[in-house]
């Protein structure tokens, strides 16, 4: 039996209008619940991204070659973990962040805004920014384990990983002379 070309549109029509459904068997309980939490991680993520940046911009210093390049290699890492987190939150049938507005007012990472912050401080507020990022990324990682989400409860592991090792460069490479 032959369709008429009416038919064919309409049809095309009524699915190119449906809603953004993803399937999955998580419950939507779970499914807002860990994209709630993984949306403020991922604001928090693209947050501290951009204050590394602007660090990284702004060094000054005799160490700039060294804090310059460890800016930028922390950058790359923190803008590499967003695609999978956001990915991972349409997996699930969750809907991302939408816009640097969407991030603004959902991200917790402060910004700095100085026109002047002294290398080694820029380096402690880093490292603080990533020790609070670790806590936040096990907060969820609980979110995750309370819906038996193991995919991305996998995922943050290794994030918790890649920002301990953030923190850790940081504290060594900030700590002043006693």
């Amino acid at each position: 039996m032959k369709r008429n070309s009416s038919t064919k549109t309409s049809e095309l029509l009524r699915r190119r209008d449906a809603p953004l459904e993803t399937p999955t068997d998580l419950t939507r309980s779970a499914t807002r619940d860990i994209a709630a939490a993984m949306n403020a991680i991922l604001a928090d993520v693209f947050a501290l991204y951009l204050k590394t940046k602007n660090f990284h911009w702004h060094m000054s210093g005799p160490h700039f070659r060294d804090y310059h390049l460890l800016l930028d290699e922390h950058a790359d890492q923190l803008f590499a973990m967003t695609d999978p987190i956001a990915e991972r939150i349409r997996k699930i049938g969750g809907f991302t962040l939408k816009s640097i507005g969407h991030i603004s007012r959902t991200q917790r990472v402060l910004d700095n805004d100085a026109e002047y912050v002294e290398p080694l401080d820029m380096l402690a507020e880093l490292a603080e920014d990533n020790r609070t990022l670790a806590a936040r990324l096990r907060e969820a990682h609980n979110v995750c384990d309370e819906h038996r989400d193991v995919a991305t409860a996998s995922l943050i592991e290794v994030w918790i990983d890649e920002t301990e090792r953030r923190t850790w460069f940081l504290f060594e490479t900030s700590r002043r002379r006693n």
